[in-house]
C-alpha cells in the first residue's frame, strides 16, 4: 500500500508540474492563448468512457460464459440479457466520444 501512495503521487506531480510551466500570460507568445483545458477534457473524456467500457463488457462477456458453462441449457435465457447489455454499455462509450468531440470543437 505504501508503493502504491508513492506512486499516485508521482503521478500527481508529474501530471500537475507541466500544468505551472505552462502558466502564462496570454500576450507572452503575441497570439492568443489556446484552449488545452478543453482538449485535455476531450481526452480524458473518451479515454475513461474507453476504459468503463472494456471493462464493463469484459465482465459481463466473462460473467455469461461462466454462467453459460455451467449450466449449457441456459444459454438462450442468457443470450438476449447478455446482448441487450453489450448495447447499453457501448452506448456510454458513444456518450464519451460525443463528449469528447463537443469539447474538441470549444478549442
Amino acid at each position: 500500500m505504501r508503493n502504491f501512495g508513492k506512486l499516485l503521487v508521482f503521478t500527481l506531480v508529474a501530471t500537475l508540474l507541466p500544468l505551472a510551466a505552462f502558466a502564462q500570460e496570454a500576450g507572452a507568445h503575441g497570439g492568443s492563448a489556446s484552449n488545452w483545458g478543453a482538449a485535455l477534457g476531450a481526452g480524458l473524456a473518451f479515454g475513461l468512457a474507453g476504459l468503463g467500457c472494456g471493462l464493463g463488457q469484459g465482465l459481463t462477456a466473462g460473467n455469461t460464459t461462466a454462467g453459460i458453462a455451467r449450466n449449457p441449457g441456459a444459454a438462450g435465457a442468457l443470450n438476449t440479457p447478455f446482448i441487450l447489455g453489450m448495447a447499453l454499455i457501448e452506448s456510454i462509450a458513444l456518450v464519451g466520444f460525443v463528449t469528447a468531440f463537443l469539447l474538441i470543437g470549444k478549442v
